[in-house]
């Protein structure tokens, strides 16, 4: 499988996860405003943005993770993810603590959650919508999904827009990834130094999954932006550097 990547600088590097539905263009808002002298890289997740998948093997966004850093001779990074990036990101760092120098977890999801009713039947109308080739509403009611509610009448709204419109939606047809046990039960040995960032204004069960990221692991230090919601990347592009920045500066 050949994951799309991005890459710019030179220095440590940091390895940006976008989340569900987007891509490596996720990052554009922040990218730019990230000070110079690290190595910055990006990618498309399996099956998002140009990383199409040629067969239909079983496969883990980890795993693939790790193969695209073995490839660049990348033996240790700074790894930031965002949403379902984020849960990536974090089932990375428990996976191979040695490759993992810091993390930055931007409104982490955790892998294998176990998600509420209400959640659960939000997403069943997508998928049922998408699999009977009812793609465009089934985009329309992604795009009104409680997550996106700050983000919507922001500037960064029609960037999602966007990025919504092009998401191909193959997961709500067929999604190839591996199950896994849930990371909930093993983020006591969480070992890289650990930056949190949530949104004060994101869907409560997103903040129960910080919470209890927040109390289990030792390693984290959490900071909550107020007037703001799931999308901290795109809705707080500046605010979100500059805590990266001196996250990742206290790290060397």
């Amino acid at each position: 499988m050949q994951l799309h990547a991005e890459e710019q600088g030179q220095g440590p590097c940091a390895v940006f996860v976008h989340g569900f539905g987007g891509d490596a263009g996720s990052w554009d808002r922040l990218w730019p405003l990230l000070r110079p002298g690290r190595r910055l890289l990006r990618y498309d997740l399996r099956d998002f943005g140009r990383s199409l998948a040629e067969s239909e093997e079983v496969f883990t966004h980890v795993g693939d993770l790790a193969a695209l850093l073995w490839a660049r001779s990348i033996a240790r990074c700074d790894l930031i993810g965002v949403s379902m990036g984020g849960g990536v990101a974090l089932s990375f760092a428990l996976d191979y603590p040695e490759m993992v120098r810091s993390l930055i977890l931007i409104s982490p999801q955790m892998s294998g959650w176990e998600w509420s009713e209400p959640w659960r039947v939000q997403w069943a109308e997508i998928t049922a919508l998408a699999r009977v080739g009812r793609m465009d509403e089934a985009k329309e009611l992604w795009w009104r999904h409680p997550l996106f509610e700050t983000t919507r009448n922001l500037p960064a709204g029609a960037e999602l827009r966007r990025e919504i419109e092009a998401f191909s939606g193959r997961q709500w047809l067929r999604d190839h990834h591996a199950l896994v046990m849930p990371d909930i039960e093993r983020l006591h040995a969480l070992q890289p130094p650990t930056l949190l960032l949530t949104g004060a204004l994101d869907v409560e069960e997103l903040r129960l999954m910080a919470d209890i990221i927040e109390a289990s692991a030792g390693t984290v230090r959490r900071i909550d932006i107020e007037g703001a919601g799931h999308m901290l990347h795109m809705e707080a592009p500046e605010v979100c550097a500059a805590h990266i920045d001196d996250f990742l500066e206290a790290q060397r």
